[in-house]
C-alpha cells in the first residue's frame, strides 16, 4: 500500500464523514487554517503528535486510523466504544433496529 498517497485520502475520508470542512478541524486542533488541507493534498504530513492529535479529534485510535477495513460508520464516533461493551443479545437488539431504520 503507498501509505503516502493513502493517509492523505483517509484524513479526507474521515474528515468528509463528520460534515466538517478543513478549515474548521485545522483551527480545532489549534493549527492554522490551512493545516489539514495541506495535508489532504500531500504537500506535508502532521507530527507524530500531529497525527495523534488527529486520531483524537476523530475519536479513534492510531490503529483505527490504519485499519482500512475499517467501516466508515464506526470511525465516524465514539458511540462505538459503547456498543464494544454490550452483550451479544444485545448488540443484536440495536442491529435490528438499525436494520429497521434502514429499510424506511
Amino acid at each position: 500500500m503507498d501509505y503516502m498517497t493513502w493517509f492523505p485520502q483517509r484524513v479526507a475520508e474521515l474528515r468528509l464523514q463528520r460534515d466538517v470542512s478543513a478549515r474548521d478541524m485545522s483551527l480545532s486542533l489549534g493549527q492554522s487554517e490551512s493545516y489539514i488541507n495541506k495535508i489532504e493534498n500531500g504537500r506535508m504530513l502532521p507530527s507524530m503528535a500531529g497525527f495523534f492529535y488527529i486520531c483524537e479529534y476523530f475519536a479513534i485510535t492510531p490503529r483505527d486510523f490504519f485499519d482500512a477495513g475499517l467501516p466508515a460508520s464506526r470511525a465516524a464516533g465514539p458511540g462505538w466504544e459503547a456498543l464494544d461493551k454490550l452483550t451479544p443479545a444485545q448488540a443484536g437488539h440495536i442491529l435490528q433496529v438499525v436494520r429497521d431504520l434502514a429499510e424506511k
